[in-house]
């Protein structure tokens, strides 16, 4: 007993000194850009930040990362410039301000962050500004705002056998599993930041809609398919999306995706398998080998769905995927073709026209099976 008490003790301390190690790292990257600040001045120069281009033209598709990324542009934001001032005080309030959450452990919304600023005298016209400006941070240092404790609001949920112990302050050590409450955990900060321990799981269903993220629970689905169950809330924020890749890279878990059968469902899909063109200064974000298994435009012919007409706006969406370059070939094109030719689409609902159960007891078995050849 005292063997096991004094091993639980070391592990705590290592996934303490873990913790401890990023912390410092990321508060050395805060201080070195800051240091380049005062050189400029002890120089007699004007402040400045490089911050590379996230332009559509500097954003391309690595096929050997299966993701986009930035470009070699990059451009130069200068105190000299009358027309950069605003935005570069900004940003320097900004990593002030991350410095700030990151050194005392505290964690801040979007949403905070907009109206902590009023606090300093720095303004920003409204959220969407304060947003960008975080984004400009994440690519002046190449790190998600996250890793500087600014979270969005939670609107993801997870449940299954998936044993965690939380890393932040005052929760050290605490252990939960993921399937002790039947409306599942919502995945904030200090879930996306636990250590992953253990589960019985060999699959993450990712599920579109929160209505069948229940409808799994009461099933049983995580039982019956050694699954951890995870409601994307649409389309999913970058915490569940962290979680998605911590749960394959560190658990091994292959994660399928299902979504309604429309072109928007699609893509969140492939956001979770390769990111997107707003995130493309992240590398972290991504599970390529992640598996799309429906509802595909093909399964509303195959199951003879109940469906609604194709709106212009998603007509459009489909004609512009079709230029992306990961919607080149295979179940990605095909699908988006099949989706233009029936201008039909149909909800992950439209399967209980044939019971409220069978879209696990028979649609779900055999896209599980499918995956497995994909």
């Amino acid at each position: 007993m005292a063997t096991s008490k004094k091993q639980k003790e070391s592990k705590i301390k290592a996934r303490s000194k873990k913790a401890d190690d990023k912390q410092k790292n990321i508060l050395e990257m805060l201080k070195s850009h800051g240091a380049k600040i005062y050189d400029d001045l002890d120089n007699g120069q004007f402040p400045k930040f490089s911050i590379p281009s996230r332009s559509v033209s500097n954003i391309v598709y690595d096929k050997k990362l299966r993701q986009y990324i930035l470009g070699t542009n990059a451009a130069l934001r200068s105190s000299r410039n009358s027309a950069q001032l605003r935005s570069f005080t900004q940003l320097m309030w900004l990593a002030f301000f991350a410095n700030r959450l990151t050194n005392e452990k505290k964690s801040s919304t979007l949403r905070d962050v907009y109206y902590s600023s009023q606090a300093f005298a720095v303004e920003f016209e409204d959220q969407s500004e304060s947003d960008n400006i975080i984004v400009d941070l994440e690519a002046v240092t190449s790190k998600p705002r996250e890793d500087f404790h600014i979270f969005p609001e939670e609107r993801s949920s997870i449940f299954g056998d998936l044993n965690i112990e939380y890393t932040i302050p005052g929760y050290e050590g605490k252990t939960m599993n993921l399937a002790n409450h039947p409306d599942g955990y919502s995945i904030g900060p200090s879930l996306t930041t636990a250590e992953l321990v253990d589960t019985s799981a060999e699959i993450v269903i990712a599920i579109e809609k929160g209505g069948l993220f229940t409808r799994f629970v009461e099933e049983q689905v995580d039982k019956k398919f050694k699954s951890i169950i995870i409601n994307t809330g649409g389309q999913a924020p970058r915490s569940t999306r962290t979680l998605l890749k911590r749960l394959h890279d560190e658990m091994k878990l292959p994660i399928i995706c299902l979504t309604d059968g429309d072109v928007y469902g699609e893509h969140i899909a492939m956001v979770i398998k390769s990111g997107s063109a707003n995130a493309a200064h992240l590398r972290e974000l991504t599970v390529p080998d992640a598996k799309w298994v429906g509802v595909w435009a093909t399964d509303i012919e195959k199951y003879k769905l109940p469906t609604i007409p194709m709106t212009e706006s998603d007509i459009k969406r489909c004609y512009d995927l079709q230029k992306d370059p990961r919607y080149q070939d295979g179940i990605w094109k095909k699908e988006l073709d099949v989706f233009l030719r029936l201008k039909r689409k149909a909800e992950l609902e439209a399967f209980s026209k044939y019971g409220l159960t069978n879209i696990t007891d028979k649609y779900l078995p055999q896209k599980l099976e499918l995956a497995k050849s994909l």
